[in-house]
């Protein structure tokens, strides 16, 4: 319950306050967002298997975000930073939809 409330007071708060990101932090928030959604999905599919744990959710969590931003910087230091972000956008959507098709065999029991 307490994270739907969360999500709810959220939803709302970026409505009304209407937050603009820093020009020099746009190129790290879609790749933050996978990262994010990455975490999400796994901590959905280890609930549905019954082996979630707080503290390795929140660890990967912002593990996830912050290695990729850090990559994808690595690749704007070195110039190559959309190719580097392009990697990193596959290797988090093949986990998301590993994640995605766990999950619906898990509902499905198939």
């Amino acid at each position: 319950m307490i994270p739907v409330i969360g999500l709810i007071v959220g939803i709302v708060a970026g409505l009304v306050l209407q937050p603009s990101v820093p020009v020099g932090l746009q190129p790290y928030l879609p790749i933050a967002v996978v990262a994010a959604l990455d975490a999400l999905f796994g901590g959905l599919r280890a609930v549905l298997d019954g082996m979630f744990n707080d503290r390795v959710f929140l660890v990967s969590f912002l593990s996830n975000v912050t290695i990729a931003a850090f990559i994808v910087f690595l690749g704007d230091q070195l110039g190559v930073g959309t190719q580097l972000s392009t990697g990193v956008v596959v290797v988090l959507g093949i986990r998301i939809f590993s994640n995605a098709a766990a999950i619906r065999r898990h509902l499905f029991k198939a």
